[in-house]
């Protein structure tokens, strides 16, 4: 098989990939290790930058997202008994949508198959060839049949644990990263959100997340122990953490329910350099991992997608290398700022293991000034919005 792009990874990232190239006439052949079903059962996050919606737009797919996402002018910023509103529209001009990654990959599908584009699913042992060349290709099985695809450039857009990363030798290749010593229980239920905005809460029991998907459906966190299991939380222990760790105003009008999905994820940095090895390009959690506080791991795979397809788009026009060799040193750059804020929120929200009682009269200062100084609110506002591409 011959194509243009060969896009390794089925998510959002390498589906809006290839739905932008399909739009500009550029052929691809997208590579997915599950099966659609099981890509679409995956909960992740659903803030969205307007970067992100915008891209939506221009692939032609943001149809549901502008009529069922919900437009947010602002969040909520608690610490013990005080609760403050960042308005995001006030400080900058700019709001968020929440709609959930799901949903987004869920209308990336439907647009692929629209259009006749090629999705390969359950494919196994896939093996990247001659990336530094100008023959690249790409090798794979499927039900034990071997395949192989020729391409101009390959687009690794298969996550963390993917083979694309791997394919860039070490000598070349250089990793970052900061493991947090706790994770986020989450929990899925059909219950009303108990805010019509994100509450982020600082509580000396740890940090609490109420985010929503819907009217009627609700995602909440919980920090937790990286040794606890979903099964070690009954749905009754977790609302009454989550209640713990809420301003009272909130807990007592939060609906709880059974929970529909309940899973613990680890927190993370972690970037790779460079992003680009001869004709392969790295997308999203391929070649960074941001902790899901502020909900930057999508919107960064989305700025990603967003130089490299202008860096394809410019060579398939006019033949220029220009797009395509800055590609790295771009995305690299929105990235580290995106770690910076990451890592600065979370710092911010969560309770460490080893804070002493000064760490802990800073982190309450520092979230003080946030709370009395428009600078502050300005500068964090800014950043959750989504910076400029």
């Amino acid at each position: 098989m011959r194509t243009q792009v060969a896009i390794i990874g089925g998510g959002p990232s390498g589906l809006l990939l290839a739905q932008l190239l399909h739009r500009h006439g550029i052929d691809s052949v997208v590579l997915e290790r599950k099966t659609k079903d099981y890509v679409l059962s995956r909960i992740r996050a659903g803030v969205l930058e307007q970067g992100l919606v915008q891209l939506m737009e221009q692939a032609g797919c943001a149809d549901r997202l502008r009529s069922k996402g919900h437009v947010h002018d602002g969040t909520l910023i608690a610490y013990g008994d005080t609760m403050f509103r960042l308005d995001f529209t006030d400080l900058t001009g700019t709001p968020v949508i929440v709609y959930g990654q799901t949903e987004v990959t869920r209308d990336l599908y439907a647009a692929r198959e629209a259009a006749g584009g090629p999705i390969e699913f359950e494919v196994e042992d896939v093996t990247i060839h001659d990336a530094d060349t100008d023959s690249p290709h790409v090798t794979y099985n499927v039900g034990g049949e071997p395949r192989r695809i020729d391409c101009d450039f390959i687009a690794g857009c298969d996550g963390f644990h993917g083979v694309s990363r791997q394919a860039i030798p070490l000598t070349i290749r250089r990793e970052y990263e900061k493991v947090y010593p706790f994770g986020w229980l989450g929990v899925l239920s059909e219950t009303p959100p108990v805010n019509s905005e994100l509450i982020y809460a600082n509580s000396p029991r740890g940090f609490a997340l109420c985010s929503m998907r819907s009217d009627t459906l609700s995602r909440y966190y919980i920090q937790c122990s990286l040794s606890d299991k979903p099964e070690d939380w009954t749905d009754a222990a977790f609302w009454q953490e989550l209640k713990r760790r809420i301003p009272p105003d909130q807990a007592e009008r939060l609906v709880t329910g059974p929970s529909i999905e309940k899973s613990i994820a680890p927190l993370r940095s972690f970037v790779t350099e460079p992003m680009r090895w001869g004709r392969l390009f790295l997308c999203g959690d391929a070649a960074h991992i941001v902790p899901p506080t502020g909900a930057k791991g999508l919107n960064t795979a989305a700025s990603d997608v967003h130089y490299l397809f202008t860096g394809l788009r410019q060579f398939y026009d006019t033949g220029a290398t220009d797009g395509i060799d800055s590609y790295s040193a771009k995305a690299l750059a929105r990235v580290w700022k995106v770690e910076r804020f990451s890592w600065w929120f979370s710092s911010l929200m969560h309770r460490y293991p080893d804070q002493s009682d000064f760490d802990l009269r800073i982190q309450i200062a520092e979230l003080e000034f946030l709370r009395t100084n428009r600078a502050a609110q300005q500068a964090m506002a800014e950043n959750y919005v989504g910076l400029p591409y």
